[in-house]
């Protein structure tokens, strides 16, 4: 039974506390319209999402997406699917705990029938509270003064923040002002104030305590209180649109300082912003409350006033301005859909079809702003369009339903669609639709451009008698897209399968726009921009340029670029002579139009190149002009400018300008402005400015214009201007702007309605850099100005027609920020193997003072950048020398420079490649060797010296004869005996004549000539030969033939010794002049015989065997040959003296052969023509690497 009670008891427990438990959850629709963005799941609060998107049919498929991903179909454990579609989110999960991953974007698509639709997307977020960001810190403030603590903390939904003093609740009092941003306010502190404060942050999440501050309360002295001070000035700040905004200003001071607050655009406050004591509230933060707010502390019943100023920033989430509209078009039609948004930032737009978004093609285009363009409608176009707007603080959604009309009987697409293009024309054909093609009534012709996604359609319409068209005025070197549909009275047809074809090339339809220079006396420089597609009609393939002197118009030289350059300079040219030119671009079809003439003159010798001032500008009043200019782009060379004005006619006539006289100023070098005065009102005029120097006059810019007319006003009496502002105070507000504030004039009889404010660089003379300023208060926020930069401004006050002068100048500097160019000229070079040397140069907008420079490098450009080497040098150094680097190794370099704000951009990669590393040789062993290597070629050439003074020592001083040749016989033609060994040694024999013998008619001893041959014959035959040799010693010499009778005799001994010729070891052996055969020698040696040359060669040949017999021997010369002059023989070269070669007959002759024993031989005797390589007084021996055989 107890156990039973138990149970009942449970039960009924649970069903009394169940329901009251599950408590009701939180509705939130999500549709195309508008609606929150965010939702926090608080805890013990279900979220209940429905998918409510308005579709016209009830809905077969809902599916729930977080951040763009399905959720699982069975559910989860913070997540509930209900049979209507809807997803219940719970707070805690099932262990009671926060569920896990339920944060996120949640959206749902809902499909039916006719298409399916997206939401718009709700972020879920979770309660939560952060810790501080920042807490109270203690106060020691002065008697009367304000104290100010402050925290700040985040949290889902926005905690509220509380204060208290010493653990209770701060007193309700207007001296205790608690701010909606977490700031706690005293004001006229009292001693009584002092304690313990600290802030409790709460919401649904949790609740949180700050750390404890002292506020210290000083009594005595008021010193501190004597000047206007804002203690807690206004801060930027960005809120979002219906969120409450806070702006802040507190100030102290004795006596009490009046605060007060306006807007810097001259605007009234908003009504519906309160002003809690000094402080601005903005409850519901709409986009008219944004701009800037000038608060401003005044000392009372003085002029002692101090601003502050701030900027606040609304931003809104996107919002649907103009939704596309549903229509129901025919098929064959285009459908139109404009959708227009708003937000803060500006929303990006997108397009979904069915939920699914929207690519652009043939057919389907989308145009900015927000325009969806759908050509020629087809069945499966059919469904609901979306317009999707978002900015990153929410979404919104429009929806359009597109329905095609579809009727029965209307005819197919027309088919086989072909295009003939040409450069601007294009031809189509094509053939009649297969299906009631005998109704139909017309034809449209379609025609894109085929490249780009803004492009427009054309359309041509035609009766139904012609199934062509020529299609017209089209861009050559174009890609069209072509089709075409075919009506009924029932409607249009499907179009034909398209047809993409690319207009042909034309030449082009306007030359380059050419600009001139001289950049030398004999150069010109030629300068032009690339022609757009539209006027090139093709590719540029060539330039042609076309020059000549103007007293040679007839001349014309022409040159021929590449169609990728944009200048040339024609070099050579004539000093100070002037030159006509023009410019033609050419593809590859032709050339098109030239340029009109250009006439430039080419600068005198050794002159100098001036160019005109830039930026010529000229502001036109009643009888003023003022004109401004910036220097020469070469200004170093200018030492001044010249400015004339003149009169100039309107409208100016073939005959030329009217004659008006010119007036001629001339400025200094410094000079950026001139002011024109004393000038006729609505007169026409021309301005020319030009800089010069002590040579020449530099080009000048011109202006030509008009003053104003004169204002037809009531003469009024003068008015004297007011006086300019007084009290005039500068800040610097950021970097990039400066806020000033200025006093009406104390004593004026004149009303002010607006203040000029004038503002320029200090130091600057150029006065294109002066800007100006209107402002109807007494303070502006100057804008856009250059970060650390000194400006000087000053202020006039404005009456109605009357202008007062510029007050005094005050000067202040805008705050120093991160450079915004990177450093410049980076410049890498390898040292060696290891080290490279960077330089470069400080950016040219720095911003501020480097303090560093950062220098990245890796031998890896695809790395992250946190992976490259990191190097750091002070901002005063511009050079680093980066060591420890890897041999033959490309290296990539980057560059920032880095001010007291921040870092700025890095300047382009730059590589180096490190060289390979070089072993170098001691200078003092080369040059060891070297000098080794030089000693041993001395030697050589001593030896090689003595070598051939020793050989000319041994030289034979005898005669010779034409029977010495014969070294294996002695006097008498004996043979040597055969008994003597062999030796394996190879010799050549070279007998050289004696250069002692003079010339004389008279013949030398016989019994020295002969005891000479005899020694050289003994001397010969101690040498051991072991092979066959063959020695041939050609004597060449000139002889004085004095008739014809020896020559006869000679040949009748040749024949003589051809008859009784016999065998000779000669015919198998090698010989210079048998090569081939002893038939081949013996027709050699008869042509030689018969060849006529006043040079005569007897020819001594003997061979010897290895057994000392001779085989052929015996031959004869002609004996009655006489004595030559003029003969000299050294190692076959000219002989410095004549000498004299006596060939002795009776060592030839018969009678001293015939002691020898008889044998066949043969004698040839002839006369050999003279040959490049023979000359007169040679003696050649040749060996061909034969023996000699000694007896």
């Amino acid at each position: 039974m107890a156990v039973e009670s138990t149970i009942w008891l449970f039960c009924l427990l649970s069903l009394c506390c169940g329901p009251s438990k599950q408590a009701k959850p939180v509705s939130v629709e999500l549709s195309c319209g508008a609606g929150p963005s965010h939702v926090v799941l608080e805890s013990g609060l279900p979220l209940l999402l429905d998918c409510n998107l308005g579709a016209s049919e009830a809905p077969f498929n809902i599916t729930w997406l977080q951040d763009g991903r399905p959720l699982p179909l069975e559910g989860g454990d913070f997540l509930q699917y209900l049979a209507n579609g809807s997803l219940l989110l719970l707070p805690t999960s099932r262990d009671g705990r926060p569920p896990l991953g339920v944060e996120g974007g949640y959206s749902c698509v809902s499909a039916s029938a006719l298409g399916a639709l997206t939401s718009r997307t709700v972020n879920v977020l979770l309660a939560s509270l952060s810790k501080f960001h920042q807490e109270p810190s203690p106060q020691t403030v002065p008697a009367g003064g304000v104290a100010r603590f402050e925290c700040q903390i985040e949290g889902v939904p926005t905690p509220v923040i509380t204060w208290e003093k010493d653990t209770v609740v701060v007193p309700e009092e207007t001296r205790f002002i608690s701010l909606l941003n977490g700031v706690l306010q005293i004001l006229e502190v009292t001693k009584q104030d002092e304690g313990a404060y600290r802030c409790v942050a709460s919401n649904s999440a949790r609740r949180d305590v700050s750390h404890e501050a002292r506020l210290t309360v000083k009594t005595g002295s008021t010193e501190a209180l004597n000047g206007v001070a804002i203690v807690s000035p206004p801060q930027n700040a960005t809120v979002v649109l219906g969120r409450p905004a806070v702006m802040e200003c507190m100030a102290q001071g004795q006596p009490k300082p009046l605060v007060s607050w306006s807007r810097q655009d001259g605007k009234p406050i908003s009504t519906d912003v309160v002003v809690l004591a000094t402080n601005l509230v903005i409850r519901d933060t709409r986009r008219h409350h944004a701009g800037v707010y000038v608060c401003r502390a005044n000392k009372p019943k003085t002029r002692e006033f101090i601003n502050a100023a701030a900027e606040l920033h609304v931003s809104a989430p996107p919002v649907i301005l103009q939704p596309p509209e549903t229509v129901s078009l025919s098929r064959g039609n285009t459908a139109r859909f404009v959708c227009n948004s708003s937000g803060e930032p500006p929303p990006v737009l997108h397009w979904l079809k069915d939920g699914q978004p929207i690519k652009s093609f043939r057919r389907v285009k989308t145009q900015s702003p927000g325009v969806l363009l759908i050509n020629q409608l087809a069945l499966e176009d059919e469904g609901y369009y979306q317009c999707i707007a978002d900015n990153g603080l929410g979404t919104a959604c429009a929806t359009a339903k597109l329905t095609v009309i579809v009727r029965e009987g209307l005819p197919s697409p027309p088919h086989h669609l072909s295009a003939t293009p040409s450069s601007t024309t294009a031809l189509l054909i094509w053939e009649k639709p297969e299906y009631n093609s005998d109704q139909i009534i017309g034809y449209s012709v379609h025609c894109q451009r085929a490249a780009g996604s803004d492009n427009e359609e054309y359309q041509f319409a035609m009766n139904n008698d012609t199934t062509e068209y020529h299609v017209k005025e089209l861009l050559p070197h174009t890609a069209y897209t072509f089709f075409v549909v075919a009506y009924s009275p029932m409607g249009a047809s499907r179009p034909s399968l398209p047809v993409t074809v690319e207009m042909l090339e034309d030449v082009p339809s306007a030359p380059p726009q050419l600009s001139i220079v001289s950049t030398s006396s004999t150069d010109i420089r030629l300068m032009w921009h690339p022609l757009s597609s539209q006027h090139s009609r093709g590719a540029v393939t060539c330039y042609r340029i076309e020059y000549s002197t103007l007293d040679q118009v007839d001349t014309v030289f022409s040159v021929e670029v590449r169609g990728n350059e944009t200048q040339f300079t024609l070099r050579e040219l004539q000093p100070n002579q002037e030159y006509r030119l023009r410019i033609a671009a050419g593809t590859g079809i032709g050339f098109g139009v030239p340029s009109e003439w250009a006439q430039h003159q080419t600068l005198a010798n050794h002159s100098m190149v001036i160019f005109a001032p830039t930026d010529l500008k000229v502001r036109a009043r009643v009888d003023i002009l003022n004109v401004t200019w910036h220097p020469s782009p070469n200004h170093t060379l200018v030492s001044g400018y010249k400015l004339s004005c003149r009169e100039a006619e309107a409208d100016e006539s073939d005959m030329g300008e009217k004659t008006t006289q010119t007036h001629t100023i001339r400025l200094r070098k410094k000079a950026r402005y001139h002011l024109l005065t004393g000038l006729v009102p609505d007169q026409q005029y021309e301005v020319r400015v030009w800089a010069f120097n002590k040579q020449l006059d530099g080009a000048a810019a011109v202006w030509k214009g008009r003053t104003d007319k004169t204002l037809d006003r009531a003469s009024s009496p003068m008015r004297p201007p007011p006086l300019p502002p007084s009290s005039i105070q500068a800040m610097a507000n950021s970097s990039t702007s400066i806020l000033l504030r200025w006093e009406k004039p104390r004593f004026s009889n004149v009303r002010i309605i607006t203040y000029t404010v004038r503002c320029s660089p200090a130091g600057t003379t150029n006065a294109s850099l002066v800007s100006y300023y209107t402002s109807s208060a007494q303070e502006i926020l100057l804008g856009a100005l250059r970060p650390f930069t000194r400006y000087k401004l000053a202020v006039q006050s404005n009456g109605v027609d009357v202008v007062g002068p510029f007050s005094g100048t005050v000067e202040e500097s805008t705050l120093s920020d991160r450079p915004s160019t990177p450093p410049e000229e980076l410049q890498l070079s390898a040292l060696d193997s290891s080290s490279v040397v960077a330089s470069w140069r400080p950016p040219l907008e720095p911003n501020g003072i480097i303090m560093s420079y950062r220098i990245l490098f890796s031998g890896n450009l695809s790395q992250p950048e946190y992976l490259w080497e990191n190097l750091s040098q002070d901002g005063s150094i511009t050079s680093v020398e980066v060591q420890g680097l890897s041999s033959d190794t490309r290296y990539f370099f980057k560059l920032g420079a880095s001010t007291e704000v921040g870092p700025g951009p890095f300047s382009p990669v730059k590589d180096v490649h490190t060289p390979l590393q070089k072993y170098e040789l001691d200078i003092h062993a080369v040059t060891g060797i070297i000098v080794g290597v030089c000693l041993g070629l001395i030697c050589i050439l001593l030896c090689m010296c003595l070598s051939f003074r020793n050989g000319k020592s041994r030289e034979v001083s005898g005669g010779l004869d034409s029977a010495a040749v014969t070294p294996q016989y002695r006097r008498g033609g004996c043979p040597v005996s055969s008994t003597v060994p062999e030796c394996s040694d190879s010799h050549e024999l070279e007998t050289l004549m004696p250069s002692g013998i003079q010339e004389s008619g008279q013949l030398p001893e016989e019994a020295p000539e002969e005891q000479s041959l005899m020694d050289i014959g003994d001397h010969l035959c101690t040498s051991v030969c072991s092979n066959q040799v063959e020695a041939e010693v050609i004597v060449h010499s000139e002889l004085s033939d004095p008739g014809g009778e020896k020559e006869e005799e000679g040949s009748e001994r040749e024949k003589d010794s051809t008859t009784t010729r016999g065998p000779s070891l000669s015919e198998d052996r090698y010989s210079p002049l048998s090569l081939q055969s002893p038939l081949r020698e013996e027709n050699i040696f008869e042509k030689l015989s018969q060849a006529q040359s006043p040079m005569s060669l007897p020819l001594i040949k003997s061979v010897a065997n290895h057994n000392g017999e001779l085989q052929g021997t015996g031959d004869q010369l002609s004996a009655d040959t006489e004595p030559h002059k003029d003969m000299g023989l050294t190692n076959g070269f000219h002989s410095p003296q004549s000498v004299r070669s006596v060939l002795k007959s009776e060592h030839l002759e018969n009678g001293d052969s015939g002691r020898c024993p008889s044998a066949p031989g043969k004698a040839i005797s002839g006369r050999m023509s003279s040959a490049p390589f023979v000359s007169s007084g040679l003696v050649h021996s040749t060996s061909a690497a034969h023996s000699y055989l000694c007896p």
